[in-house]
């Protein structure tokens, strides 16, 4: 398989998380975890195996034993997917500003 093509197969997956992610929703929040800027980063090693760095709106969220178990939940079931892990951390915390535009326009802040 040719660099370009491995790149294109990453592109795509990294697409097919994204997407995922966007199904999930903060249950306070009526935007997804990604425009909300909970993702802090996807890292997708060669072997298909996930691990997503994220955040919560803060320590005390309610979800916060819940959601990473939806989020490994949802990307495990992308089929070419093998495995997920997610990790959360509160460094940096997570603050308005992360949001996407698109988000903060759904929530009046802008």
């Amino acid at each position: 398989m040719s660099e370009e093509h491995i790149a294109e197969d990453s592109a795509e997956l990294g697409e097919k998380i994204v997407r995922v992610l966007k199904t999930i929703y903060d249950p306070e929040i009526p935007v997804d975890i990604y425009e909300l800027g909970l993702i802090y980063d996807v890292l997708v090693n060669e072997d298909n195996e996930v691990k997503i760095l994220m955040t919560l709106t803060s320590p005390n969220c309610p979800v916060a034993e819940t959601l990473p178990v939806e989020v490994e939940e949802k990307v495990k079931s992308i089929n070419e997917i093998k495995d997920a892990e997610v990790e959360i951390t509160f460094d940096p915390p997570w603050t308005q500003d992360l949001m996407s535009e698109e988000a903060k326009l759904e929530l009046g802040l802008l």
